[in-house]
């Protein structure tokens, strides 16, 4: 008791210091609401207007010292669960849902200092799926009003406000097939409270007589933009507060990345009572520093801020950063789409993110699946309906990585009578609320993202397009934002709505388990589906699986035995049971065909790891190469970039941010310059993703057999182009290939340096698809490559040294890696450890799952933050050992 009763008076003085704050100081001002009590409003009584009163009893609800949070995610943060319980083997299909069937309320209280000439807004960013909201006794909003998860609403409060004030939201249950709210489809089980809550902040803002809405920088400029001025127009939409006529004096200025700044002459603007007037104010930047995609270039930000004043007091301001880039697309004569960043083709390579399972967000784990992303080669995040908050944007333009951004698909954004692929039938067709709602969240979205350079499109459909009312509706608030960047219809070619026209993406699928060759597989393309032509807006292979390490923070021991004994099993750690993808049968099925049966779990992750590897370099390199191609292939969507819980499927690294196979296997085929093998053309591809690089170049190929024997041995000599790939010849010695052999390509400049290595596994044949019986989600393999003879190979020795360390305890280390033997060492993984045998992540090597020739050595390097201490090393030939450090 004298525990509750010391937490009940921590309770009592949060609130009582939150109160006695003010969360604003003067015009222009934002202040979050910083922290909220929640409770369930089963336990309360039905006057919520009373509890909205300053001074009302909280001390037996939860508290929670976060701005935002879905209830999952408060009640975490409160202690009442650990997600690594809740995600530990099935526990999560036990929890208790029924606790939130009903609304919570969610309660704060907040200072402001009110006064003559002072207003107040009270800004909601999405809440799900609805709410009632209250403030000092008065209600704001019905549920009919705040509505979706992106629903951003903004309500002047200025009649309301005193020196102590209180908010409650009561926050309604949300429904993925009923309301407008994001979700997770089929990715992983739903959250036990369906996302529902405060996910994002509520904000109060203050201004003086004049308000400013969102502010907007559109960029205009020619090509070539390293050559050409480009005009910056500043827009912001100005509203008089007041029952009088005002005078408004607005004022710009940009600020470039050295500092100079360019300040506009004031304007003169007149505004009657109550009237709205958009504020226009342009910019000529004579040399633009220019934004680009991190693997082209720079990052530099420019920020503009805006003032809108009268007489001489500040009445509202707004800053932003923003860089100087331009965006376009077409869809070409094969229906597909190509964009162009600041007048150069950009070929998307990209994953789909997901967010945390509770919709949680930490910038620091973001910052590093964006790095993740950078050090794989992608250039690309799609968001499918999960837009996460405006900070993810802000790290996306400072690290140089494009967002493509839309609504999810399975859902209630998809309702439409010509869409007989929901979960619930009848489809709930949209009412007029929902257009309403659906209004709302696309213009708050396309306020919070327009700024940004980083955002390179917006789908406003999925696996489906829009109805018309609906496409008019997003494109009219696209259009007020001043939207700049392109508009697609879908992420699909199932149709189109005639305001937008085709996307030009393709979503055929694959999400399970195919072989390398399927994506080179390219002809007659009207009947190859995923492979390397157009533009892929979510496919893969269906890989992702998580090294042993990451295994048992989430998985029981007799869990992890069914990965291998129990190959067919459901699985709790993949998806929803109701999915196509709740177990592992399609993969394992080729696991255990093409390497043979596993003898132990050991056994069935170093063979898992082969398959990721094999399957994520193969999309990555079959889309790289075909860049040029007749009927190219324009952008893939890896599916998924990254997981909301601990999976066993669809992901390039695992929940732990630890990178294992299919990590690597999209390193070595997305890299810069590059050269690859087609396995349906027999051929070697060189790909240049650069924009500068250009020259002669050398493919050193090399085939041998498991014991080291030369099969074969050749040059090709080509010249590369910048941002181009082609075929670079035929590979030779194919036909002596008896069981399995290593194929080495090695690529190299004029001067000598390696640019690329890369090394495959090849059977006498590739796996034989039967594209005939191809489904949405996989193509079957009527004859599988066979492997096997991997598993008899001969021990190889090899070496590991501590070659050059930048710090003890974190920083860059360089290694060598040699091969003391006289046969291959094949797959060979290393893996930084701590003190105590835990994985070091996050952890990014320049190479791994690597195969070494007969007495070949390999400098790596490997950089982290602290705490490793020894480097596993094991392999397919390889006996295990370690390296301290």
């Amino acid at each position: 008791m004298l525990g509750h009763a010391s937490a009940v008076l921590a309770s009592v003085g949060v609130v009582a210091s939150r109160a006695a704050q003010s969360i604003t100081s003067g015009p222009g001002q934002r202040g979050v609401v910083p922290g909220w009590d929640l409770q369930s409003s089963s336990l309360l009584g039905g006057d919520l207007a009373s509890v909205s009163k300053p001074g009302h009893d909280t001390s037996s609800w939860h508290h929670v010292q976060s701005s935002r949070c879905t209830l999952m995610g408060c009640l975490l943060a409160a202690g009442v669960y650990k997600d690594s319980d809740l995600w530990y083997s099935d526990n999560l299909g036990k929890f208790d849902r029924g606790q939130f069937l009903v609304p919570w309320v969610y309660r704060s209280e907040f200072a402001l200092t009110p006064g003559q000439g002072r207003h107040f807004f009270l800004e909601t960013n999405g809440i799900s799926s609805r709410a009632d909201l209250y403030l000092n006794g008065q209600q704001l909003a019905d549920r009919a009003f705040q509505a979706g998860s992106f629903g951003g609403r903004t309500y002047d409060i200025t009649g309301l406000v005193a020196d102590a004030n209180a908010l409650v939201v009561k926050a309604y249950p949300a429904d993925f097939n009923y309301d407008l709210v994001q979700g997770f489809v089929d990715w992983n089980p739903p959250a036990p409270d369906n996302g529902s809550g405060v996910w994002r902040d509520v904000a109060v803002k203050q201004t003086g007589p004049v308000s400013m809405g969102a502010v907007s920088v559109s960029v205009d400029m020619d090509m070539p933009v390293e050559k050409s001025p480009a005009k910056v127009t500043v827009r912001a939409r100005a509203q008089n507060l007041e029952s009088r006529e005002v005078q408004l004096v607005a004022r710009s200025v940009v600020t470039d990345p050295s500092g100079r700044k360019d300040t506009s002459e004031d304007r003169v603007v007149r505004l009657g009572p109550g009237e709205t007037k958009v504020v226009e104010i342009s910019h000529m930047v004579d040399k633009p520093r220019i934004w680009w995609p991190k693997a082209w270039g720079k990052q530099p930000l420019y920020r503009s801020e805006m003032t809108f004043s009268g007489g001489s007091k500040l009445s509202d301001t707004s800053r932003q950063k923003f860089g100087i880039r331009t965006i376009t697309s077409h869809v070409n004569s094969h229906d597909d789409i190509i964009f162009t960043v600041n007048g150069h083709p950009f070929q998307v390579v990209g994953g789909g993110y997901s967010p945390d399972h509770f919709l949680r967000w930490d910038r620091n784990r973001f910052a590093t699946i964006a790095r993740y992303a950078l050090d794989m080669g992608l250039n690309t995040i799609r968001l499918e309906g999960t837009m996460e908050h405006r900070e993810l944007y802000e790290t996306a333009d400072e690290m140089g990585i494009m967002i493509i951004a839309g609504w999810v698909c399975c859902s209630k954004w998809e309702s439409w009578d010509y869409n007989h692929e929901l979960q619930v039938d009848p489809v709930p067709l949209w009412a007029e609320d929902d257009y309403k709602t659906a209004s709302a969240s696309m213009a708050h979205e396309a306020a919070m993202l327009q700024t940004h350079p980083s955002v390179l499109a917006y789908l406003i459909g999925s696996d489906f397009w829009p109805d018309d009312r609906a496409t008019e509706t997003y494109v009219d608030a696209l259009k007020g934002a001043f939207w700049h960047v392109p508009i697609i219809a879908s992420a699909s070619k199932r149709g189109f709505p005639k305001l937008l026209g085709p996307g030009g993406m393709k979503m055929d699928g694959p999400y399970d388990w195919v072989p390398p060759n399927y994506w080179y597989d390219t002809e007659p393309s009207q009947d190859r589906r995923g492979a390397a032509f157009g533009f892929g807006s979510e496919l893969g292979a269906g890989v992702g699986t998580p090294e042993v390490g990451s295994l048992g923070k989430f998985l029981s021991e007799s869990d992890m035995e069914d990965l291998w004994k129990k190959p067919n099993r459901d699985l709790f750690h993949m998806s929803t049971n109701t999915s196509s993808f709740y177990n592992r049968r399609i993969y394992n099925e080729g696991l255990f065909r093409r390497y043979g049966a596993p003898k132990s779990l050991d056994d069935y992750l170093l063979k898992a790891q082969m398959m990721d590897y094999e399957a994520t370099r193969a999309q990555h390199e079959g889309y790289s190469s075909q860049w040029n191609a007749e009927r190219p292939a324009t952008g893939t969507i890896y599916w998924m970039l990254n997981n909301a819980w601990p999976s066993l499927h669809w992901h390039q690294f695992d929940h732990y941010m630890h990178p294992a196979g299919s990590y690597f296997g999209s390193k070595v085929g997305s890299r810069v310059e590059h050269v690859t093998y087609d396995y349906v053309r027999q051929s070697a591809w060189i790909i240049n993703r650069s924009l500068d690089r250009h020259g002669a170049r050398r493919i050193d190929v090399e085939l041998a057999d498991l014991g080291g024997g030369l099969l074969s041995k050749q040059t090709l000599t080509v010249t590369t182009k910048a941002n181009t790939a082609a075929n670079a010849g035929k590979v030779s010695g194919l036909s002596r290939i008896e069981n399995v052999a290593f194929l080495r390509l090695v690529l190299s400049d004029d001067r000598g340096a390696t640019l690329s290595r890369n090394v495959y596994w090849l059977a006498k044949a590739v796996d034989a698809l039967d594209w005939n019986n191809s489904t949405w989600y996989h193509t079957p393999v009527t004859k599988f490559c066979d492997f096997s003879a991997l598993g008899d190979m001969k021990t190889a020795t090899v070496s590991l040294k501590l070659v050059a360390a930048t710090a003890a305890s974190g920083g860059v280390l360089e290694l060598e890696l040699e091969n003391q033997s006289w046969v291959p060492a094949f797959f060979v993984r290393l893996n930084l450890v701590d003190e105590h045998g835990g994985d070091v992540n996050p952890v990014f090597w320049s190479d791994n799952y690597v195969t070494l020739w007969p007495h070949e050595k390999l400098r790596l390097e490997v950089s982290y933050s602290g705490g490793g201490k020894k480097v596993q090393v094991s392999g397919g030939n390889v006996k295990a050992f370690e390296v301290a450090l």
